[in-house]
Parts: C-alpha cells; structure tokens; sequence
C-alpha cells in the first residue's frame, strides 16, 4: 500500500471514532480534492478495505478496520517517543511521526520499542 493510501486509510479510521464518514471531510482533513479522495477510496475498496458508494459514507471493512488500527498505533507509538523520549514539541512529534510511519523498518520500529521501554522502566 501507498504511503499516501495509508494516509488516507488512517483518516477514514479517525473520521469514524466521532461518526459518519464523508468525502467532504476527508477531502478538508488531508488537504486534498473531492476527485483525489474518490480516487483514493475507489483503490481502498478495491483492496476490500473500505466500502463506499457514490455519494453515501465511508465505512471500514474489517480487514480496512484491522489495517488501520496497525497504522494508527505505529503513528501513536512514534509520536509518543519523539516527544517522551527526543522531548521534540508535540506539534513537530506529530508531522514527524505521520512522515516517518512509511518509512521506518519493522527491525528499526522494533528496537525503537524496545529502547523505549528500557529508559520507561528505567534500564
């Protein structure tokens, strides 16, 4: 999946914690057209991980609910070490981490975890 794929998965799993999904709003989150939004939910609901038609709400599938949930907790995890671990501001922690949550290894994500947990638990 693409970055920008992830980009838009993760946001249709943010949208739906406070209730319907629209095109409209996630086109005003991203920064983004309605015709790029339509292009990317029609490369979601190819891979089964949105359902969407013309002009009604987005939903997850559970497959798209599961992949999102992956992608939100790497987001939350990064952001969280930036700013408790690199004590980097949480505005910069969040740009940062949507940036690197593409990129990072699952080895070097892996690590980051375990370094995190060691200087937590005061090792």
């Amino acid at each position: 999946m693409t970055e920008s794929l992830e980009d838009y998965l993760e946001m249709v799993s943010f949208l739906s914690d406070t209730g319907e999904v629209r095109v409209t709003d996630i086109a005003a989150r991203l920064g983004v057209s309605k015709p790029s939004v339509h292009t990317a939910l029609k490369n979601l609901a190819e891979q089964e991980l949105i359902q969407h038609k013309r002009y009604q709400s987005v939903t997850l599938t559970k497959k798209g609910a599961q992949q999102a949930a992956e992608i939100r907790k790497k987001h939350r995890f990064l952001t969280d070490f930036l700013t408790d671990i690199v004590g980097v501001d949480a505005a910069i922690a969040e740009r940062d981490a949507c940036k690197m949550e593409h990129f990072l290894s699952p080895e070097t994500l892996k690590r980051m975890k375990i370094l995190s947990a060691n200087l937590k638990s005061g090792g």
